[in-house]
Parts: C-alpha cells; sequence; structure tokens
C-alpha cells in the first residue's frame, strides 16, 4: 500500500486517542473490554456448537444465525485485542497498514451483519406469511447462495472503501484519530487531499448500509399484518415469539449505527463514541444473550447438549 506523503515525508503511523486520557479510567476500560470479548467469543462460539450439534436446528434461520455469530466475533477480534494490547504496552499508534486492514474489515463485517439480519427477516417473512411455500422457497440452495452473495458483496464493498482511502494523503501534522480504531469517517476527515470522491462513495455505503433496514421494516409490517389475522390469541404470541429475538438484536444494532452515521457530516462527539462501542463491542456481546434466554428452541438445545455432556460424563 501507498503512504500519505507531505513534502515527501510518508505517514506511517496514525494516532489513536482511545475513549480517554485518564490512567485509571484507561486501567478499568481494559478489563471492561477483556471481560466483553471474552464473553463475545465464548457466547458466540457456543451458539455455533449448539446449532452445529442439533440436527432440529438445521434450518434456514439456525444457518444464518451461525453465520452471524462467526461474524460477531470476527467483528470484535478485529477491534478489541488491539484496543486491548495497547493499553498493555502503553502505546496508541497503529501502522498505516494495519489502520487500513482494520478498517476494511470493520466495514466488511459491518455490511455482513446488515445482508444477515435482513435474510434472516426474509426467512421469517416466508415462514410466517407464506408458511405452505415455505421449504419450496427458503431452499438448502438459496440460503447458501443467500450466504456467499452477502460475503462476496461485502467484501467487494470494504474493498472500494479501502482503495480510495489508500490513494488519499495524509499530512505528518494531523495524525490523530479521535477514536479507539480507524474509522473511515474520520480518516478522511483529517486527509489532506481531496476528499469529495472518497465522501460520494460513503454516502453511497450509508444508503446502500440503511438498504438492508428497509427491507426488514417492509418485512415485518407484513408479518404484524398476518399475525393480526390470526384468529387465536396464542397463535398470534407464538408467531411473534418466533421473531422477537431477530427483532431486539435488529433494533439494538441499527439503533446504534444509524445513531453514528446518519446525522450531520462534520459532527462526531463522544456520544458518538459510545454508540460505536455500543454496537460495536456490547450488541456482539448480548447477541448470544438474546438469541438464547428469548429463544425456546435455542434453550432446549443447550440444555440437550449439556445434558448430553453431564451423562456421557
Amino acid at each position: 500500500m501507498s503512504r500519505g506523503k507531505e513534502n515527501g515525508t510518508g505517514v506511517t503511523e496514525f494516532l489513536l486517542l482511545g475513549i480517554t486520557r485518564d490512567p485509571e479510567q484507561r486501567q478499568a476500560l481494559f478489563w471492561l473490554f477483556l471481560c466483553m470479548y471474552l464473553v463475545t467469543v465464548a457466547g458466540n462460539t457456543l451458539i455455533i456448537l449448539v446449532i452445529g450439534s442439533d440436527p432440529r436446528l438445521h434450518t434456514p434461520m439456525y444457518f444464518f444465525l451461525t453465520n452471524l455469530s462467526f461474524v460477531d466475533i470476527c467483528f470484535t477480534t478485529n477491534l478489541i485485542p488491539k484496543l486491548l494490547a495497547s493499553h498493555v504496552a502503553g502505546t496508541w499508534t497503529i501502522s498505516y497498514p494495519h489502520c487500513l486492514t482494520q478498517m476494511y474489515f470493520l466495514i466488511s463485517f459491518a455490511n455482513l451483519d446488515t445482508f444477515l439480519l435482513a435474510a434472516m427477516a426474509l426467512d421469517r417473512y416466508v415462514a410466517i406469511c407464506h408458511p405452505l411455500q415455505y421449504h419450496i422457497i427458503i431452499t438448502p440452495q438459496l440460503c447458501r447462495g443467500l450466504a456467499t452473495l452477502t460475503w462476496t458483496c461485502s467484501g467487494l464493498i470494504s474493498l472500494v472503501h479501502t482503495l480510495l482511502m489508500d490513494r488519499l494523503t495524509f499530512c505528518s501534522s494531523a495524525r490523530e484519530i479521535p477514536h479507539f480504531y480507524c474509522d473511515a469517517y474520520l480518516l478522511m476527515k483529517i486527509a489532506c487531499s481531496d476528499t469529495r470522491v472518497n465522501e460520494h462513495v460513503f454516502l453511497g455505503a450509508v444508503v446502500l448500509f440503511v438498504a438492508p433496514c428497509a427491507l426488514i421494516v417492509v418485512s415485518y409490517l407484513r408479518i404484524a399484518a398476518a399475525v393480526l389475522h390470526i384468529p387465536s390469541a396464542p397463535g398470534r404470541r407464538k408467531a411473534f415469539s418466533t421473531c422477537s429475538s431477530h427483532l431486539s438484536v435488529v433494533t439494538l444494532f441499527y439503533g446504534t449505527v444509524l445513531g453514528v452515521y446518519v446525522r450531520p457530516p462534520n459532527s462526531f462527539s463522544a456520544q458518538d463514541t459510545v454508540a460505536t462501542i455500543m454496537y460495536t463491542v456490547v450488541t456482539p456481546m448480548l447477541n448470544p444473550f438474546i438469541y438464547s434466554l428469548r429463544n425456546q428452541d435455542m434453550k432446549k438445545a443447550v440444555r440437550r447438549l449439556f445434558g448430553r455432556g453431564s451423562k456421557s460424563s
């Protein structure tokens, strides 16, 4: 990759300002983020193991949930180990190649989350609104095709952003990033060269990011209309319960993401930093608990998995 230059001097690294400059607060945040990261990896790994070991969960919904859990592990692993290492070493610099690599995977995994959540909403829509055609429409081939498409598109979108960022010039006098990771928006703000192309592409990416959200909203409006026509109250509760976990995750993820990136173009505040922590750290950690505690099938599968282990021992 190239280096931003100012009078022939290459910018080889950036300075991440982190969340706070207070040493005591940084020490407390180190232990907090370490615990959250371990819980995230353990919880999402458990989801993958439970689904993989239980044939009853080998359905399209849980196929996409397995992908989502894997993405959440990768999402936090892309950010938190570097943050923890900076706390231990006491240095907050990040090299230019590492910065762009981190940005690439962040954008890729964020887009994967949105596409997978949209695919899960589509699955729930067909299951509730067209139950007789469900197995004809939502086939294993379609699921694998959607998963392949989401991974490919996310990688290509992220690659475009990274290549455009690599063509910018960064001045050695302004290399501070007011965040704990390399954010594409903030990198554009400290560039010394013309960023108009990047800003147009960034705006298009925001629209593309919101499009799956619109698909989810439309799907749930149709689901709500279909459920309200169910004559029995138990039937309505059962239909809504199959969507409650997914809807909770969607609300948590999009609520924080849109709060950061759908805003005036020149604003970035401490509240935005808190919101980014929510969707990059807190949401991946909470997803396994939401799906485990609010989903009867998952709870039964977890009991079967651990019951089987205790019997074998």
